[in-house]
């Protein structure tokens, strides 16, 4: 799944956007691309799962 995070800008960032990730399902794979904002998630929970966690970590995403 993918996601797309217009806040994440940094490298300070995509460690924040993959501890939120991780603390739904701390086996997740995340990779994350700062220059397009993108998150690539592999994960066996559906991806509406992660958006609360990211929401509170401070990144508004949307599910592409």
């Amino acid at each position: 799944m993918q996601f797309h995070i217009e806040d994440m800008v940094c490298g300070g960032c995509v460690r924040g956007v993959t501890r939120a990730i991780q603390s739904v399902d701390a086996g997740a794979g995340v990779e994350a691309t700062p220059e397009t904002r993108k998150v690539q998630v592999t994960s066996a929970q559906p991806a509406e799962a992660f958006l609360p966690a990211l929401a509170q970590a401070g990144f508004e995403a949307r599910i592409e």
